[in-house]
């Protein structure tokens, strides 16, 4: 996640404070909207763990499907 935050904080140019709670609300609210099983997958890639044949990455955006209108 610290990752993220400091790219938010980079692109946007605010500080480090501000993209943490900029990241954590978006992230906060991306995952109420998820099923649970798939939102704890949001968790686990945030933590840097992309264990498994294909990673949690692309299992987690082939469980997202539409969430973004993308239809497969």
């Amino acid at each position: 996640m610290d990752e993220l935050i400091k790219l938010v904080q980079q692109k946007v140019g605010i500080s480090e404070d501000q993209a943490r709670m900029a990241v954590t609300t978006v992230l906060g609210f991306v995952k109420e909207k998820l099923p649970e099983p798939i939102a704890s997958q949001v968790d686990g890639l945030l933590a840097g763990n992309t264990a498994g044949p294909m990673g949690q990455a692309d299992g987690l955006m082939g469980s997202m499907g539409g969430l973004f209108g993308k239809k497969e």
